[in-house]
């Protein structure tokens, strides 16, 4: 009896809707699968068409094609006397199928459809395929007459059935079978069948590999058998790169490893196994054999073929372990060969890089850098389709690349375009990197167009715009900084289309975007500049993903200017000088730091939160934080992200790497337009705020004690950023005003005892604290009332009776120089150096805004105290004829409250302006870091704040 099988898995770099050669590429691989002794060749799902087609699906053109490309394979001597697995959509019944057709020599043996669909993420298979629902069974399917001319066959099988040959028995998975909890594989392994394989077409991202290594281990770990497993590899026409990785498992052991990244369109891997070996394992696994006696069969194709051959002194082949590649060499290798695919099938000469000296456009730089040393390596190893397609690029017949630095010389073009504000430092480094790589480097101003821009606009509006620095406002600068960005981009177009003409070459450039995914996710990027490019190869890496990349690169290419790069502070350089050095850094515009953005990226994509239940997961992972520092953060980031979703309508197509990715086209579908005040959820985050700051240690248990003082902790450095200067202590306190216990057993007597005490404690001397409502409170708990009757008294009281004053507002005006507590939120008086309520130490003042200014609601610019209007838009003054306080720090007077803010049992709510963006790279209003200023003095300080989140000085 034989047992010995040579099985092949197929990578293949297919094209979607090139059908001409797809083709090539099938028959190359049947040819190369029995130069190997195969008896059996697996390709990938929907190799005859490719799988990227889309709505190409819809059209009946690409299924007669498909039987046309499927007609030549049958009558091709290349797959005669081996079982070819191809892929292709069938419509049976006028529905649409995701199908393998399976035949050997001139015999269609049967068409299995797809049973799961794969319809989440990139996937939108349901769009255009149905599952075949009818589990172990088929139906007839009547061929085409082109392809019964060639068969002498008029129907086949088409449904859930399997092979059997005279040695053994195939089944067959499609990509995400595999993937589903329940698996076909496994239905399968308990009937019998000894090979199950997967035809796939699964798209590479960070840190997937493993995934796919381990379910395809553990299904033959737990099943026993011969798993083979094939992908595709490169790009089909779409932002998503295949990185192949096909494999053959055998009893939870990798037997053959295919390439994850490959220049090569068609790669074979074959494994020898002995089939007994399956079925020794099988029948030692005793649950096993329970669950096979009474698993129902599967209807059975059988054909008078073997794929074994009596060789029984045939090696097999052993067991492997799984190579995989770091973060950074995949960075290296996938981008840089989707680069090469869409370069190559483009029909354009090269890349145009506008290259700045910082992370984001080196990154882009080393990509293309590692490609050209991909070709090069690949060219050496002689691969003809790798050399006829660089000299193709460019333009030369006789051209033999071996130099990665002359061969990027030819295809790579990179600029640097500096202005103004542009340092000497991004200039170098710029020059410095683009002659490691041995780029065709250019250095240009664009000062003269951007004068020219903004001289069209003085010419019709008779204003002169300014920088902030120079005393312009915020819209002002806002523009400017997006002038100077989107000029950038006409100009990298222009240069793009004539650069190869000015060199005497023919065709042009394809401009290459920097953008990563964490600033597309904060809509960091002015909308249309050079963010906005044909392809983007870094769009879906994350920075911190990135910097490690610039490391690698420095130490694995020997480029030292990257040493440079990767210590410089990210920035945007679009804001003047200050005295030659940098007055703008990306992480203070965005008000948040790059770790942080991951984190809210993956938190809410791959763990579907929202702000709620994102602050509710941070309070406990940045445990070093306060809660109320938690959610400012959250908040902030929900903001920013809703602002600038609309720029992801026109995002550049990049190269998707990150299980977090904003992209709008495929990936992440979302509204563009939100209310970005967010205040539903806001709400909920600020109520969970409030009850973690009133939540004390209760006598319920030591569980409760532990719980309630997690949130008590904190560090030096966090009392510092929340304003607590002088803090020694590694404590940080959150009891504010009256608090109860949430588990307390104690009777409403003892209760009204505490509160009462901590009523007086609270408010005695309290000059900010209306007069009256503090002593109806305190004359309530003297006479041991209840709080529900002091709160009662307190909103039964005349309007009269709690203010005396002709104005309301003087009740509420805090004393000269008077500050607020950053723990518990009490009014203290300038000489007081600690809280009365808490004790928490008075905190610095890091800024100042002066008193005499006012913020509009509706720009949100400065404005003098004398003005009645807005100087930027004209709106009216808001609140009352009062003195606005600085946002910033602590200021002696605060501006009075448009309504009583002291109202007990009201909810305590804050209304956020809505803020449209403006599409500049940078945000629209960054917030105040917590580690570099304290928090407002007063309510209507915080109100504001919301909105405004940071104004820079």
């Amino acid at each position: 009896m034989g047992r010995k099988v040579t099985l092949a898995t197929c990578t293949l770099n297919q094209w979607a809707m090139d059908f001409e050669g797809n083709l090539s590429r099938i028959l190359q691989s049947v040819q190369e699968a029995k130069s190997k002794g195969a008896t059996y060749r697996l390709g990938p799902e929907l190799e005859i068409c490719g799988y990227g087609c889309a709505d190409h699906f819809h059209e009946n053109d690409t299924f007669l094609h498909s039987w046309q490309v499927l007609a030549e394979l049958l009558v091709a001597p290349e797959c005669q006397n081996i079982i070819c697995d191809v892929g292709m959509p069938v419509m049976h019944k006028n529905v649409a199928y995701n199908c393998r057709v399976i035949f050997l020599n001139k015999k269609i043996l049967l068409i299995r459809p797809k049973m799961m669909m794969c319809n989440d993420y990139n996937y939108r298979e349901t769009r255009w395929f149905t599952a075949w629902r009818k589990e172990r069974e088929t139906e007839e399917f009547y061929l085409p007459r082109m392809i019964q001319d060639i068969t002498e066959q008029i129907k086949v099988p088409i449904g859930d059935a399997v092979i059997a040959t005279l040695d053994t028995c195939i089944g067959s998975e499609i990509c995400e079978e595999l993937w589903n909890c329940e698996s076909r594989h496994v239905n399968m392994a308990l009937d019998g069948v000894e090979i199950i394989t997967n035809s796939s077409g699964s798209h590479h991202e960070l840190r997937k590999a493993y995934v796919r290594v381990d379910l395809i281990k553990s299904a033959t770990m737990k099943c026993g058998g011969v798993y083979v497993f094939a992908n595709l590899m490169g790009c089909d026409g779409e932002r998503v790169f295949y990185d192949g990785c096909s494999m053959i498992a055998v009893n939870g052991e990798i037997v053959s490893q295919g390439p994850q990244f490959t220049l090569r369109d068609v790669t074979v891997n074959v494994a020898t196994v002995d089939l007994e070996d399956a079925r020794a394992y099988r029948n030692s696994m005793r649950s096993f054999c329970e669950r096979n006696a009474i698993a129902p069969s599967f209807p059975r194709v059988h054909v008078d073929f073997c794929l074994s051959s009596d060789d029984y002194f045939l090696p097999t082949t052993h067991p492997i372990d799984w190579q995989y590649h770091s973060p950074e060499e995949e960075i290296s290798l996938g981008p840089a060969i989707w680069l090469w695919d869409y370069l190559r099938r483009s029909g354009q000469g090269g890349f145009f890089l506008p290259l700045s000296g910082g992370i984001d456009s080196s990154s882009t730089a080393c990509i293309v850098a590692s490609m050209c040393r991909l070709v090069c390596a690949e060219v050496q190893k002689g691969d003809a389709h790798v050399l006829s397609d660089i000299r193709r690029l460019v333009s030369d017949q006789g051209y033999f690349p071996t130099d990665p630095q002359e061969l990027a010389g030819r295809l790579f073009t990179t600029c640097y375009m500096g202005s103004e504000n542009s340092s000497e430092d991004t200039k170098s480094r710029a020059a410095q990197l683009a002659k490691q790589i041995g780029s065709f480097h250019l250095s240009v101003t664009i000062d003269i167009a951007v004068a020219a821009v903004i001289g069209v606009f003085t010419a019709a509006l008779k204003l002169v715009p300014k920088f902030k620095a120079h005393g312009g406002g915020l819209r002002e600068n806002l523009a400017l900084q997006n002038v100077q960005a989107r000029v950038r981009m006409v100009l990298a177009y222009l240069f793009a289309q004539l650069s190869l003409w000015a060199r005497g070459r023919p065709g042009g450039l394809l401009v290459l975007g920097s953008a990563n995914v964490d600033e597309g996710l904060r809509g960091y990027m002015t909308k249309y500049d050079c963010s906005s490019a044909d392809i983007n190869p870094i769009g879906g890496i994350s920075k911190t993903d990135l910097r490690r990349f610039i490391k690698y690169c420095s130490a694995k290419f020997n480029f030292s200017a990257l040493e440079g790069i990767y210590n410089a502070p990210p920035t945007a350089e679009l804001e003047p000088l200050a005295d030659g050095k940098l007055a703008q850094t990306d992480e203070e515009d965005m008000g948040m730091t790059y770790e942080e953005l991951s984190v809210y990226g993956r938190l809410r994509k791959q763990q579907g939160c929202g702000p709620y239940s994102m602050f509710c997961k941070l309070v406990h992972m940045w445990s070093w934080l306060t809660p109320e520092q938690v959610a400012d953060k959250v908040k902030h980031f929900f903001r920013s992200y809703s602002i600038n979703r609309h720029k992801m309508t026109t995002l550049t197509p990049s190269y998707h790497a990150e299980t977090y990715s904003p992209d709008d086209n495929r990936y992440d579908h979302r509204q563009f337009l939100y209310n970005v005040s967010w205040p539903w959820q806001f709400t909920c985050i600020d109520t969970q705020v409030k009850r973690l700051k009133n939540c004390v240690p209760s006598s319920a248990g030591k569980a409760s004690n532990q719980s309630a003082g997690k949130f008590q902790q904190g560090t030096s450095q966090n009392n510092m950023a929340a304003g607590s200067g002088g803090v020694n202590s590694n404590q940080a306190n959150f009891t504010s005003g009256i608090v109860v216990s949430l588990s307390s057993n104690e009777d409403q007597g003892t209760i009204d005892a505490r509160l009462g005490d901590q009523s007086s404690q609270l408010l005695q001397g309290r000059s900010d604290v209306c007069p009256t409502v503090a002593t109806t409170l305190m004359t309530s708990f003297d006479k041991k009332l209840s709080l529900k009757s002091a709160i009662s008294s307190v909103k039964s009281a005349k309007p009269s009776e709690l203010n005396k004053s002709d104005s309301l507002f003087d009740k509420f005006k805090l004393a000269a120089g008077s500050w607020a507590c950053d723990v518990c939120r009490i009014q203290n008086k300038s000489d007081d150096n600690k809280c009365v309520a808490c004790q928490t130490p008075k905190p610095l003042t890091l800024f100042k805004h002066p008193p005499v200014d006012w913020i509009c609601n509706g720009c949100l610019s400065n404005n003098k105290a004398s003005a009645v209007n807005c100087e930027e838009c004209n709106n009216a003054r808001p609140g009352p004829p009062c003195t606005q306080a600085g946002v910033l720090g602590n200021t002696s007077q605060s501006m009075a409250p448009s309504s009583p803010v002291f109202q007990v049992g009201a909810k305590l709510t804050e209304s956020t302006p809505a803020v449209t963006s403006v599409g500049f790279k940078g945000p629209v209003c960054p917030p105040v870091n917590a580690s570099s200023a304290t928090r407002p003095s007063t309510p209507s300080d915080r109100k504001i704040l919301k909105g405004v989140r940071k104004i820079r000085l």
